[in-house]
């Protein structure tokens, strides 16, 4: 039913072991799905009598041993239909997949109760990750449910205080590197193999099939069918992979016709993957030092560039860079005119959506989509510090009255 397959060479590998790499040409592996037995275990209408979750399509997903499940109640998010965005912004049909309606508030539930259902499954006691925040938070929480020890490295003061403050409430032990992400992540890869750690970030195949629920959630809320284009940030580049495979998978398995238009958006300073798309270069130049507000796609060496690549051009997709500038300002307007408060990195899609209209480049009669990846409260220091201060008053209605009659909402 499932196998393990590099995504180079094409060589497998044994699902039922620890392996992040092919071992002949030390690629990405990524789990392949039988399409023939899969079919088999699809029922539409047996799907439709269950609630939106990640383990609503069970049948598509490589875990073996139910009794080993770790679930706090992921998936299920909301895809808001936003019709005041849609109309400021000049298109038709306009929605918003808010993953940070997941129990930790981010799109990386749905890959962790995977990974660590697996991590149970292979019988390990000890998993870890390298973080810019959503990560850590998420492996923490599902780390403590499974009562697995879970060590988390992070850049130093480079993690929004709601992220890490959850990562530590759920007891994992949190080691601060000196450095950026891709430091981190150099360690914790190294540590895995020396020290006998279950590695759960994207490198590992099974959050991806977490998070390609995701895309099927979409096709079921839409009634069946995908949208037009897909909008959805890029950090690590984990999420725009699994989204593609999991729109694929549906798609091969005749549940719907079409696939949308991957479109996939990076902030300016931290923008390998869509730099090397607008150049039609075949790889990537990593960023020695990515800058960005946003914390969570602050990432200049990302482990899935080149699935991230695939799916854009694939699908006949598009990418695009973003300011700091422009992602404050479509998370001010996502919250003002549909009520979503979002960290910043989830607003870089709409930044980046609004941005592509502009320009010219999007067909305003498309159905799309816009994925945001996380709570505002995983960073709300961001969103005092761009909004305007408090009115600090007297106890007087007289003055209460003059400050009503002269405030203007801004958006």
């Amino acid at each position: 039913m499932f196998s393990l397959r590099c995504i180079s060479c094409g060589s497998e590998e044994s699902i039922d072991e620890i392996v992040y790499r092919c071992r002949r040409c030390n690629d990405l592996l990524e789990v392949q799905l039988d399409l023939e037995r899969a079919k088999e275990r699809v029922d539409k209408r047996e799907w439709s009598s269950k609630p939106l979750s990640v383990w609503k399509y069970i049948g598509l997903i490589p875990v073996f041993d139910k009794s080993k499940i770790v679930t706090i109640g992921e998936g299920g998010t909301g895809l808001h239909r936003c019709d005041n965005l849609a109309e400021e912004l000049g298109v038709k049909n306009l929605y918003v997949k808010n993953e940070g309606e997941n129990p930790t508030g981010s799109f990386k539930d749905r890959g962790m109760t995977i990974g660590v259902t697996k991590a149970r499954e292979l019988n390990v006691s000890e998993v870890a990750c390298a973080s810019t925040g959503n990560t850590a938070a998420s492996l923490a929480a599902y780390s403590a449910k499974a009562r697995l020890r879970c060590m988390i490295l992070i850049p130093h003061g480079a993690i929004a205080l709601g992220k890490l403050a959850q990562a530590m409430i759920y007891g994992a032990k949190v080691i601060e590197i000196k450095g950026n992400f891709d430091d981190a992540l150099s360690m914790v890869l190294d540590a895995s193999k020396s020290l006998g750690l279950y590695l759960l970030n994207s490198i590992n195949p099974f959050r991806i099939e977490g998070q390609k629920t995701a895309a099927f959630e979409i096709c079921d809320q839409l009634g069946w069918h995908a949208p037009d284009r897909l909008v959805i940030p890029i950090g690590n580049a984990g999420n725009i992979t699994a989204y593609w495979k999991g729109f694929k998978e549906f798609y091969e398995l005749g549940l719907i016709k079409g696939l949308p238009m991957m479109t996939g958006v990076q902030a300016s300073g931290s923008s390998p993957i869509i730099r090397a798309i607008k150049e039609g270069k075949k790889t990537i130049q990593p960023v020695k030092d990515p800058r960005t507000i946003a914390s969570a796609i602050r990432i200049g060496r990302p482990v899935n560039w080149k699935r991230a690549m695939i799916a854009i051009r694939e699908s006949d997709g598009k990418g695009e860079t973003v300011t700091d500038e422009e992602i404050i300002s479509a998370q001010r307007l996502l919250a003002r005119k549909e009520g979503l408060f979002v960290e910043p990195a989830s607003a870089s899609s709409i930044a980046g959506l609004k941005k592509l209209i502009e320009l010219g480049e999007i067909d305003r009669e498309e159905e799309i989509v816009c994925v945001a990846t996380g709570h505002g409260l995983k960073d709300p220091d961001s969103a005092i510090e761009y909004c305007e201060e408090p009115i600090l008053i007297e106890p007087d209605l007289k003055i209460l009255r003059e400050v009503i009659e002269g405030v203007v909402i801004k958006v």
